[in-house]
Parts: C-alpha cells; sequence; structure tokens
C-alpha cells in the first residue's frame, strides 16, 4: 500500500475504485458505500473521515476496512455488513433473515399515511413485516392507529420486535402465514410487500438479493402466487370501506389490477416510483361490506 494510500483519504478512494470496477457501480454510488463500511469498521461518524481525511488508520483499523470490503467485492450486501439500513429516515437494523428495506418502498408508507389520517385509531395490518420497517415507521408517524405485523418466519419477527423496541414503536407482531393469525379480525388497511419475483428469474442469482431470504423473494412460477393469495383472501379481512395496498413488480402492475378488480375491489389504482416505475397497486371493499361479501342492495 502506498503512502497516499494509508490516509483515511487513500483508503476509501481505493475502495471506491475497487468497488465501482468489481460491481459495476457509478463512482458516487462506490463511494457511499465504502465510507459506510469506513463508519461501521472505525466505529466514527461520516464527518469523521472528512475531519480526519489525512490521518493514517492503524495496521489493525486498516486490516478491519479491508476484511469488510473484501466481503461486499464478493457480492455480500453494505447492509448486511454494517447491520444497519436507513428507512424513511430512521436506522433499522437488518441481517440475512430479512429483505434489505429499499426505498421503493417508502411509497407503500406514503400510500398507507393518506389513508390514516392523524388523530384516528384506525386498525392497520402489515403483512411480511420482515424487518418491520413499514409497520414500525407506520405506528411512529400515526402514534393513534393500531397495528399489527405479522411474518411466518419466526427469525423475522424477532428481528422486527427489536427494531420496535429500540425505536419505541407500539407494534403488535404475531407468527402468521399471511392472515392465519388474524382469523376473525379486520382492518381499516392492509398493505404489504410480498414475495412477487418468479421462482426462475435470473434476476434471483445477481446483486445483492443472491444473499436475501429466497421466500421472501420468490412466489411460484410468475411470481404471483402470494399476490393472488392476499388479494383473494384479504376483502374478509378488511372493514367496510377499508383498503389494500401492496408491492410488486413493475412489470406485473396490470396483472394486479386485475386480481383486485375480480376480487371485487373499488377505485383500483397503481402509484409510481421515484423513478416512474409502477410499484404498488390497491384498492378498498365497498361500504356495504360485511362477512367478506359485498352487502346484497335493498
Amino acid at each position: 500500500m502506498s503512502g497516499a494510500a494509508a490516509t483515511v483519504a487513500g483508503l476509501l478512494h481505493d475502495a471506491t475504485a475497487r468497488l465501482s470496477d468489481a460491481l459495476g457501480l457509478e463512482r458516487r454510488e462506490a463511494r457511499i458505500e465504502a465510507r459506510a463500511l469506513a463508519v461501521h469498521a472505525w466505529g466514527v461518524e461520516t464527518a469523521w473521515l472528512i475531519a480526519h481525511d489525512t490521518d493514517r488508520p492503524s495496521p489493525a483499523q486498516a486490516a478491519t476496512f479491508h476484511a469488510l470490503l473484501e466481503q461486499r467485492l464478493a457480492g455480500r450486501p453494505v447492509a448486511y455488513l454494517t447491520g444497519i439500513r436507513e428507512f424513511y429516515g430512521r436506522a433499522f437494523a437488518v441481517g440475512p433473515d430479512v429483505l434489505i428495506p429499499r426505498p421503493e418502498t417508502e411509497l407503500l408508507v406514503d400510500e398507507a399515511l393518506g389513508h390514516l389520517p392523524p388523530g384516528r385509531p384506525l386498525r392497520v395490518l402489515d403483512l411480511g413485516t420482515g424487518s418491520g420497517c413499514v409497520a414500525v415507521t407506520l405506528a411512529l408517524e400515526r402514534p393513534q392507529a393500531i397495528v399489527t405485523a405479522v411474518d411466518r418466519s419466526p427469525a423475522a419477527l424477532a428481528l422486527a420486535r427489536r427494531n420496535a423496541d429500540a425505536l419505541r414503536a407500539p407494534v403488535r407482531f404475531l407468527l402468521s402465514d399471511w392472515f392465519d393469525a388474524v382469523a376473525g379480525e379486520r382492518f381499516d388497511l392492509i398493505v404489504g410487500n410480498p414475495p412477487y419475483i418468479a421462482a426462475a428469474d435470473p434476476h434471483l442469482g445477481r446483486g445483492d438479493v443472491r444473499f436475501e431470504p429466497l421466500a421472501a423473494l420468490a412466489s411460484g412460477d410468475d411470481g404471483f402466487a402470494d399476490l393472488r393469495r392476499i388479494i383473494r383472501d384479504a376483502p374478509a379481512h378488511l372493514a367496510a370501506g377499508g383498503w389494500l395496498w401492496l408491492e410488486h413488480g413493475f412489470e406485473q402492475a396490470d396483472g394486479a389490477r386485475r386480481l383486485l378488480q375480480e376480487a371485487g375491489f373499488h377505485e383500483v389504482d397503481t402509484r409510481a416510483d421515484a423513478a416512474g416505475l409502477p410499484r404498488i397497486s390497491g384498492g378498498r371493499v365497498s361500504e356495504n361490506f360485511t362477512d367478506g361479501r359485498p352487502c346484497p342492495k335493498l
């Protein structure tokens, strides 16, 4: 290692170039990742890296940083290496038992908040909560809401509970295969980010998703298995006039809307993410709605 490379700035410059070349990242993204690894390796704040850019890390510090860097160069996601991912302005603990929260899913939260007027004790169900990022965020943004979150993975639920405790979010967590544990309950809003990738999709073998839990990603031969089940069963768990909103792949919007319409949902629509890609679809059940079926018109 050259003298220049032994400084904080030099280490980060070298790491940025290697990340960009090995993973095909844009330089800005690679620089952000290099800084995140250094912050975690040395237990410092990002501002420290700038203020101490000419400092020379000790051999032990450099070794710790390079050990993390090598894992990232092998493809392991930064969030799993640092154990933290930001979502909706808050830090969430993450690990290989859950999906890494992504900015696109913040759209689901934005839409949900639009259906949760402040100060009202509306009932919310988050399906497949994973790290708990959606449920915890909703509970914190709407303190009067009554939030329940379910997941079929005990490990995921344990992590979600840790996040809720750390952020002091009042969320009820249940071990459940979708609606199984909430039989007989109804909610004013149901949201979810279910698996929606086809089992044979080659993207499952690329990038960060190689390290994420397959059960939280793949959903049958066409990617719609879980979306079909949720949309089919959701009306029996929605209060009159209640809403369902689900995240899906950007090529699945037409199919998701069709499933919602076939299940009797009204005001079916799709919202696009910041990149302009259709990312979530939803609809509401009729105000004349009981026992999972529309009331007959009198």
